[in-house]
Order: structure tokens, then sequence, then C-alpha cells
């Protein structure tokens, strides 16, 4: 819009500079899983090969599908590190190896992963940004549900959280590039069994994976992609200073005024952005003559900015000497694509001294929408430009004239009347400097008037004989006038510099304040203080307290707030939106209450109070208002952030200490246990035909195994588990299993449905041995007296399933997962006994050695089924090829 082209912008160059100094960074983005994410990095990467790139591959999960390791052939794999943790290996990027081979272009998938322990980096993320640091081009993936500002959007409608997540700025360093699949392609891909296995595909598709989930997640997809290009071409056209919007998406801006109407506005822009699903800002222009504005006019402003916040826009203010400057200033460096702008029917007087602002705009656009809304007809003095005259002023502008005027008489005889004219300046500047424009027009009126009268001939008179004394009188008068406007100018943008200035310091100042504490009494007690004393009003801040809002620090006291007032400030707590005095909630309450709104939820409410009557929130201060909520927001998560790291310290060493507790009782206690076992064995052997041995034996077996759920439970929780796995014959595990748990299976008969054909499978077999122990103690617990109890198994496509079946009460409606969690115990658990570990150390074996636990009702009777999965690739296929 300007004439003069735009300067290359130094933030911008320092942004290519530092980016050029690093590796490039391409991300392949997808809506979910089974887009193909996989298969377009490597597609990429074999052109990349074919162009005579060094690529290699640092880490590709390709979840069994054949065609995508099919893709990986062609290509140099680096081989994964293994991370010891809990006793078992885990494989992991291997960075270090690609830092020492150091190839052009790394392949590593699943950017969002999270690491082993004891990897250098907790996040794969980090290992990328180190090797770009290194100058290796990165190609990766990601799903978009792993961005940190969407974890919460999705999360609200496909019900799960994610919990790997990733900074958004990642993306805006990076090139995109979308994987797209309408979800009805990806609903086959998924029944097809090309995602996951069927049965998990079925579950996939009546919870995360429906349709209406994948529709919207492909939306934010694509969304977040075009925002990221966006941003990016505004990079580049700041970097090579070139003028224009360059729009890849829409930027809208709505200028603010004082004059009546601009809600008005608001709603129009509101409902221009919502139709173009685009980002718009509120703008307001502070100029010299913003301080001249009336109460009414700065209440208007106030009310429109408040009204746009509530509807999403950005609030911004910019200084500047005149209104079309600041306009076309940021409309510029936004970039902006529409401009809606008010224009009311002002009198041709005005427009001829001061110029349309919608007519200046419009001459000057090249390419950007103004979209221009008539507003109601209102005079000068509504708008407030027409102001009285600063008397103070007045009267010492004159003084200074009339000390001018005796010092001239003075000096006339040594310095002539032609000397004389050039010192009536002086009261005219400074009058000009101090008092403002109107009083120095006075001033300079009042000198070319007494200069005539008391120094141009004839004296004492306003007449003029002398030609050459016209043109000295009408150059003093010019000159005078000029001067004073110009000294005006300078003090009210001087006056408007300096208000910005102290803004800016005081919210530095604040934020300084609140970082050096620690504690919630003292960040409520800073904030009160300062946006009391920088808004002239009375605050209170309320914490959750016991379950209801509590007033914890204020200025200049902490209130006393009735009934009415709490009820509004639990309002600002649960909506997360304002609420009381001069909002459209609970009006009748004497405070406003604002919510201190951050990633972690709404942490506090701030109440403004005033003794007059309406908003609180004194008019132009909305922008320096919401950044100093913004701050002490940010201050409270972090109190927050740092009270959940501290507990969860305490958490750790109890668990610590937990761990090391019994893992002493499990030093302490395993002998002589055992000795008393096999005491229990002499005798049952002596004395086979009494009740009491047998009862002795068989609660010391069931001593111990509880002993051994509480030693294994803790191992699990403490990642101490060591797995040595090797390939298990099933026939035999099972056997084993039925023959140690004799004594509590004599009362049910046993089925065995192993047949002696199947594979062999890969597990420990003490882990596998315990799960059994455990899933048929079970079953005989919660089975009725001569229930029958079978293990079965079968081999399907891509798995093997081993099932222990009961024909109990089976499993509680809607808690088979919970089942798994320490400590749950069935329907009809009272009288079984044990400690509700069992389930929970049968899920936690499973998950250390790979494999997939469930528990299920029975479709053939009563009673239930728990299932031990292997996936393929723990499957050996003939047992004469792997000897143990």
């Amino acid at each position: 819009m300007n004439a003069s082209p735009v300067r290359p912008s130094p933030d911008a160059l320092l942004k290519a500079a530092k980016r050029e100094a690093r590796g490039r960074l391409k991300i392949i983005l997808g809506a979910a899983p089974g887009v193909g994410k996989t298969y377009e990095m490597l597609r990429e990467g074999a052109d990349l090969l074919r162009q005579g790139k060094d690529v290699v591959i640092g880490i590709v999960e390709t979840h069994g599908r054949a065609d995508t390791q099919a893709l990986t052939a062609p290509f140099e794999a680096l081989p994964r590190k293994l991370i010891e943790h809990g006793g078992h290996k885990l494989s992991e990027f291997d960075i270090d190896g690609m830092l020492e081979r150091r190839p052009q272009i790394a392949l590593v998938d699943e950017f969002a992963h999270t690491n082993a322990p004891g990897s250098r980096h907790p996040k794969r993320w980090q290992d990328v940004e180190e090797l770009r640091d290194a100058g290796i081009d990165v190609v990766t993936t990601l799903n978009i549900q792993h961005l940190e500002s969407l974890n919460d959007v999705v999360a609200g409608f496909t019900r799960v959280r994610v919990r790997e997540t990733l900074p958004d700025a990642l993306l805006d360093d990076a090139d995109i590039e979308v994987v797209d699949l309408p979800p009805d392609e990806l609903i086959e891909r998924l029944k097809d069994g090309k995602v996951y296995i069927p049965e998990e595909a079925t579950r996939a598709l009546s919870h995360f994976f429906s349709k209406a989930n994948l529709s919207a997640l492909r939306e934010l997809a694509l969304r977040r992609a075009a925002q990221t290009v966006d941003q990016q071409m505004l990079d580049h056209v700041r970097l090579v200073g070139e003028p224009g919007n360059w729009a890849a998406g829409e930027r809208i801006v709505v200028a603010i005024g004082d004059q009546p109407g601009g809600e008005f506005l608001v709603r129009a822009a509101k409902r221009l952005a919502d139709s173009m699903h685009a980002p718009w800002t509120a703008l307001t222009v502070e100029t010299p003559r913003s301080a001249h504005l009336s109460a009414a006019a700065q209440e208007r402003i106030a009310a429109a900015l408040k009204l746009a916040g509530s509807l999403g826009a950005t609030l911004t203010t910019v200084s500047a000497p005149t209104v079309i400057d600041g306009l076309r200033g940021h409309v510029a460096e936004a970039r902006a694509t529409a401009v809606v702008i008010g224009k009311s029917r002002r009198g041709w007087w005005f427009e001829l001294r001061h110029g349309s602002i919608v007519d200046q705009l419009v001459r000057g656009n090249e390419g950007i929408a103004i979209h221009v809304m008539p507003l109601p007809v209102h005079s000068e003095k509504e708008a407030g430009g027409a102001t009285l005259l600063n008397t103070r002023g007045v009267i010492a502008g004159l003084a200074m004239i009339a000390a001018t005027t005796a010092l001239g008489v003075l000096v006339n005889p040594y310095l002539g009347i032609n000397a004389i004219d050039l010192l009536y300046l002086i009261p005219v500047v400074a009058t000009g400097t101090l008092y403002g424009m109107r009083a120095s027009l006075i001033a300079s009126l009042t000198g070319a008037l007494a200069y005539n009268f008391f120094f141009l001939p004839p004296i004492h008179t306003f007449t003029i004989t002398n030609p050459e004394n016209v043109v000295t009188f009408a150059i003093l008068a010019g000159v005078g006038l000029v001067a004073a406007q110009l000294a005006g100018r300078l003090r009210r943008e001087a006056n408007v510099g300096a208000r910005t200035s102290i803004e800016n310091a005081a919210l530095a100042a604040f934020g300084q304040r609140l970082a050096a504490i620690s504690d919630e009494k003292g960040t409520a007690s800073v904030t009160c203080a300062e946006i009391a004393s920088v808004l002239d009003v009375r605050t209170v801040l309320l914490l959750h307290k016991d379950g209801r809002p509590t007033a914890v620090g204020g200025a200049p006291d902490t209130p006393q707030l009735g009934p009415i007032d709490m009820t509004a400030a639990e309002w600002a707590f649960d909506r997360n939106e304002p609420a009381g005095r001069d909002t459209a909630t609970l009006t009748a309450s004497d405070w406003q209450f604002h919510p201190l709104a951050t990633s972690l939820g709404v942490l506090a409410v701030l109440g403004i109070s005033h003794d007059e009557r309406g908003d609180p929130l004194p008019a132009g201060k909305s922008v320096l208002f919401a950044t100093l909520l913004g701050q002490a927001a940010l201050a409270h998560e972090r109190l927050k952030l740092e009270g959940e790291a501290r507990e969860m310290a305490v958490l750790k060493q109890r668990d610590d200490l937990r761990a090391t507790l019994v893992s002493s009782l499990g030093h302490d206690l395993k002998t002589p246990l055992t000795s008393v076992l096999a005491a229990a064995d002499v005798v049952a052997n002596e004395n086979p035909a009494s009740a009491a041995v047998a009862t002795l034996k068989a609660e010391t077996q069931r001593l111990a195994r509880l002993f051994d759920d509480l030693v294994e439970m803790t191992r699990i929780e403490s990642g101490a588990l060591a797995i040595r796995p090797e390939p298990i014959d099933l026939t035999d595990a099972v056997a084993s299993a039925v023959h140690g748990l004799a004594a509590a299976l004599a009362r049910h008969p046993v089925k065995l449905d192993v047949p002696v054909s199947l594979p062999l499978v890969i597990a420990d077999p003490r882990m596998l041995h315990h799960m059994l122990i455990n899933l048929l103690d079970n079953a005989a617990k919660f089975s009725p007296q001569n229930a029958q109890i079978t293990l079965s198994a079968r081999r399907e496509p891509q798995r093997l399933i081993l099932s222990v079946i009961d024909e109990g009460l089976g499993l509680p409606g809607g808690s088979a997962g919970d089942l798994f969690q320490k400590f749950a115990r069935g329907q009809g658990s009272d009288g079984a006994g044990g400690t509700g570990l069992g389930l929970a150390i049968v899920k936690g074996f499973a998950d250390a050695m790979g494999l997939v636990v469930r528990a299920l009702d029975r479709d053939d009777g009563p009673g239930s089924r728990f299932e031990i999965e292997w996936p393929e690739a723990m499957i050996r296929s003939l047992k004469a090829e792997v000897e143990p």
C-alpha cells in the first residue's frame, strides 16, 4: 500500500541466516495412522537416491506391512541402538551412529516418538534437532494429533488424550507435505487389515477411527499445513522486502476508531472471518489526537475492543502520527488481505481539514479488499475532537509574549526592529511545547500583533505604512503559526511515546517481579497490586481451594465478597469467560471477574472493581489489561508446574522406598518361606490322609504365590524386570502351569486343547509360567465347584492366541480393562481371597514381553475368557528351525 518499497525485515534476515546454518527439515504430515506417511517418506527417499543424494535410514517403522518393507531395500539402514532398561533391551534410533555416518539426508520415522529412558534426549524430535544442528537434512513423519496446541482439541472429539506431543514451532521451521486420504478409503484400509490386525481394526473403527473423527483430523491437518505455508510465505516476502499482501490465506484487520458504531464493525469483521475461516485483528491507532478524546469516545473504543476480544480477535494498538499512517503500516506488516473500516457522514469542513481516511486507504490500495461500513452521523464534539482551551497555557503564553515585548523595548535601540521579530518565536515555541498547539496559536497571533503595535511605525497603532513592514509582519505571523503547530504536534507525540514507554517498562518490571516469586500468595499480591496501580481499580485474586473459589490476595486489601460475587467468580472459573459487572453474566455483582486461562485450564480468577458503576476497566486500557492478565496466568502456570514437579519427586522417592523395602523383604523372607514349603511337603508325604496337613500345604503355597505377586508387581513398577526371551513350546508351558497349580485346580476338571503342531513362541519362560499360574488361579477362584476350566491355543493369520476359559460369573459390565489394574477385584470376589495383583502382573509381564492380553466374556455361555496373543514376529513357523 505504500508507494516506497518495503525494506527487508531484520528479523526475517536473522531467521533466514539461522535456518541456512542448519540442516533442512521436511515433515510428511498426516491426519491419522495408516494414510501412508512412512510409505511416502521412503518413496521420496528413493527419488533422492536416484538423484545421487546420500540418503540413510535412521529408523523406519514398517509395522509389518510388506509393501512398506519392500521400499527399504535400496537404502543403507543404520543398526538400531539397544538400551538397557528394567532388565531388558529396547531398540531406539542411534543418533551417534548417524552423526558419525553423516549423510546428506536422514530418514527418521515417527517425529513425536518418546525415547526409552537412558537415551540422550527424551524425545525423538530433539534427536532430529541435533542432526539439523550438525548440518544433516532430515525427512520425518508426523500425525496432526501430536501437535501440542491441538492436544486439547483432538482429545475433545476423540476422547483420547495423546501423550506424545511436540512444539508447534517445529512445523514453522519445516517444509510440509500432506499425505491425505479420504476417511472412507482409510476405513477400507483398516477393514482390509492394512493398518492393524482385524480384531484391533474393528475396535479402532468403533472408537478413534470413526468417520467423524477422521474427517475432523483431516481438516486439522490441512488447515495447519496451510497456516505453516502462509507463515513461511510471509517470512520470504519480508526477507526480500517485496511489498504486497501475497496471501496464501486470508488475514483480516478491522479498524476501530472513536466514532460510534465500533461494535457494528467488530461483528461485521467476525462474520467475514468466519466465512473465510481466517484469523482477524482488531486494530486501534493511537495518535497525538488520542490524548484529547472525550470520555465517551474512549469508552466507545474500549467497548469495541472488549467485544472483539470476546469474539476471538487479536487486539493490537499501534502508535503513529496519523491514523492512516498507523493503519497502512500495520496492514503492510501483517500482510492483510481485507480491511473492515467504517465511514461516517461528517461535514465538508472536517474532511477539508483532516481528509477522509477511507478515501486515502482506497487510493493507496494494492489488491487489498476494503470493506466500508456506513456509520451513524456524529459531530466533532461527539468524536472528542474539540477540546476546551488550556486556560493556564493561554495565560502563560500571553505572559511570555508580554515579557518578550518588554525585553524588545529595552533592546530596540541596540538591535533594531528587524531583529526583535525573531525574539517572538521563543515564547511561541515554548508555549507550544509546554501547553499544546491551541495555546501556542494564540501566543503566535498575540506576538504578531504586539510586534506591530510596539515596534512597527507608526508605533502604538495597528496601522502599517511601510510595505516592507507588512511583509515582515506576515512572515512573523506565518512562522509563528507553523512553529506553534509543529511544537504542539511534537509535544503530543512525545506524550504518546512517553506513555507507551511507561507501560512497556511497567510490563517488564511486572514480569520480573512475578518471576522472582515462588508461592501463590506472593504471586497474587504482586498481581493485584500491579493491576490496581496501573488501572486505578480495586483488585482481588481467587484460587480454587477445597472445591470453591477463595480470595488469596487483593489491593489495596483483600475484600470480603458477597454471594453474588462468589457466584460470578465461580462462573468465570467454570466457563472460562468474564462474569460480573458490565458483562453478559451476573451483572448485579460489584466486581468484574476475568479468568486466568492457560494450557492447563483456568488456574485463577482476577476481579476488578471501581467505585463508580459501569465497566471498571478504564477506556483504552483493554490491550494493556489483557497483557497483564496473560503474564499473571503464565506465572500461575509456572507455579502449578513447579508444584507438580515437587509432588512427582516425592512420589518417586516414596516408590523407591517401597521398592527397596519389598526387595529387602524378598531377600529376608524368601529363604524361610522356601523352607516352610519344603517342610510342608515332607509332612504331607508322611501324613497323606491328614486334612490339616493338606490345608497347611495349600495355604503355604498360596502364601508363596501372594508373596511372589507382591515382589513381581514391585519389579514391574520399578522397571527392574530382567527379560530372557527364548523359543517355548506351549504344550510344555501349559502342562507345567497346570501341574504347579494342581492343588488349586483339584475341584475343577481341566481341559487342555493345545495342539502339539503349534509353532514355538518367543517369551520369557519364568514370566509366561507366572502369567499362566495367575490366570488359572483366577479362573479357579471365580468358578463354581466342578466347573470346567479350559486352556486352548489356536493359530490365526499374523498371530497366535492362548486362552484360559472358565464357567464363572463372567466379567463385570463394561470393566474388562479395569480388571488389569492393581488391586482390582471382579464380581463375586469377596470370598475368593487374593490381593487383586494377579491380573495386573499378567498385564505387566505381557507388556514387558511385547504380548497382548485381554479379557472377554464367553460367547457360548456363562464365564469369561482371558487371551494371550503373540504377534507374527514372535512366532517360529517350524519347531525344527530353532533350537532352544
